[in-house]
């Protein structure tokens, strides 16, 4: 199965250029269906904004754009060009432009939607799908800070931490991290600390975080 990045969840933000009230959004989305009738629900939202530009990109699928007014080439196109550059699949992007009275001139447009798209995807996150390999890890509380950051560093998520006579942790990695950091953990405890692999999951979980899921 691929590998793709898709956003957390629901990202917006919001700035103001020149006195131009502009809304970034971005959702995860499965279908181009899906993708339109989120455009649908901004345009009714949204009726008296001068206008909701959209990006959307399905996974193996449409990649659509529309500058809704704005001069050609102006808004949809720099918004579907973050999206490309962020990586992204299975996601749409609309960006909602109150005009301020002042012209921003095709350069300022361009830099505005794009600044648009951009707040929107950091606000919403990125997410890994991939295979996950589930690792059972019983870990006695000697080794338990160095077992966790080792697990950070080879890019294993932990989604359950129980603490009892030892902690015993639910971690996903990557399937070509599982060998590597399975051989690292026995050099690293001489053998005290050993891990069962319980199952497989092709799902998203947010990268570049700590925190346990």
């Amino acid at each position: 199965m691929e590998e793709y990045l898709v956003p957390t969840g629901y990202g917006e933000d919001v700035f103001i250029e020149k006195k131009s009230r502009f809304i970034g959004r971005i959702w995860p989305v499965e279908t181009e269906e899906e993708a339109l009738c989120k455009i649908q629900e901004m345009k009714k939202q949204h009726y008296d904004a001068t206008h909701n530009c959209w990006a959307y990109i399905i996974h193996g699928g449409a990649v659509r754009f529309s500058d809704d007014g704005e001069p050609g080439g102006t808004a949809g196109m720099p918004m579907l060009q973050v999206l490309q550059r962020e990586g992204l699949h299975n996601v749409v992007c609309v960006v909602t432009r109150y005009f301020g009275g002042i012209l921003l001139g095709a350069g300022g447009l361009v830099r505005a939607y794009t600044k648009g798209a951009k707040i929107a995807v950091d606000a919403a996150g990125k997410s890994m799908k991939r295979i996950w390999t589930v690792l059972y890890l019983p870990c006695p509380y000697p080794f338990y800070q160095r077992v966790k950051l080792e697990i950070q560093d080879f890019g294993g998520i932990i989604r359950n931490t129980e603490f009892g006579a030892e902690v015993e942790l639910e971690v996903l990695f990557p399937e070509a991290q599982v060998q590597p950091f399975l051989e690292h953990l026995t050099d690293m405890t001489s053998g005290t600390v050993e891990a069962m692999e319980t199952g497989r999951e092709y799902r998203a979980f947010p990268i570049l975080k700590e925190a346990t899921i």
